[in-house]
């Protein structure tokens, strides 16, 4: 079992952009309160991640629900950004947006712009993701959702049952205070988008 709040990993070096640098591409990590979005965009950045996470005060009292996230003490007022080199000519910026349903008229901000989107959830607190997962489809945004595993809990499938997710929709398990784990989730949100606008012989109209 393990507390994903906004754990800050130690493994950030200055690492400069590149000259070469000409392509940005955009992804946006949502979710509800408290399941590990700003763990994940420090756990995967190259570089320090702005955050803009502050100390939860009495202002949100009867807003915010913290009664299941017990351990966190702060909360992200604005959204996280992280960056990561694909290639020299190609740098990828992740957004974390905030949780709180206070902060959601920021979304549609965030969502400018963006290639896809993950949907981090905890399986403790499903009902939390639910408007995230009804944006983004209103939205018509690709995403794929990732289950941050906190104690063990249901298996995939039922998951995806609870979530009526399409069986398109790719659906993983990640630890998100795991760098390899975040990497692997964000792969696999790259392979449904090309799977989704790659050109094919059905497109191109040929046998």
């Amino acid at each position: 079992m393990h507390s994903n709040a906004s754990e800050a990993p130690a493994h950030h070096t200055p690492a400069p952009l590149s000259a070469e640098a000409q392509d940005a591409l955009k992804i946006v990590v949502v979710g509800g309160f408290g399941v590990g979005k700003t763990t994940m965009v420090g756990a995967v950045s190259e570089i320090r991640p702005l955050s803009t996470e502050e100390v939860m005060t009495e202002a949100g009292v009867g807003i915010d629900d913290p009664s299941r996230v017990r351990s966190k003490t702060t909360t992200t007022a604005a959204f996280d950004f992280g960056r990561i080199t694909i290639t020299e000519d190609k740098i990828l910026y992740l957004f974390g947006a905030p949780g709180q349903e206070r902060f959601w008229f920021l979304w549609d901000q965030l969502f400018a712009g963006s290639l896809g989107a993950v949907v981090l959830v905890d399986a403790r607190r499903l009902e939390d993701s639910w408007y995230a997962i009804d944006r983004l489809e209103a939205h018509g945004m690709p995403f794929v959702v990732a289950v941050n595993r906190f104690e063990p809990g249901p298996a995939l499938d039922r998951l995806r049952d609870a979530l009526s997710l399409p069986a398109e929709v790719p659906l993983v398990e990640c630890d998100a205070r795991s760098r390899d784990d975040c990497k692997a989730v964000l792969i696999s949100l790259v392979r449904h988008l090309n799977d989704l606008y790659a050109p094919s012989p059905a497109r191109e109209g040929t046998p």
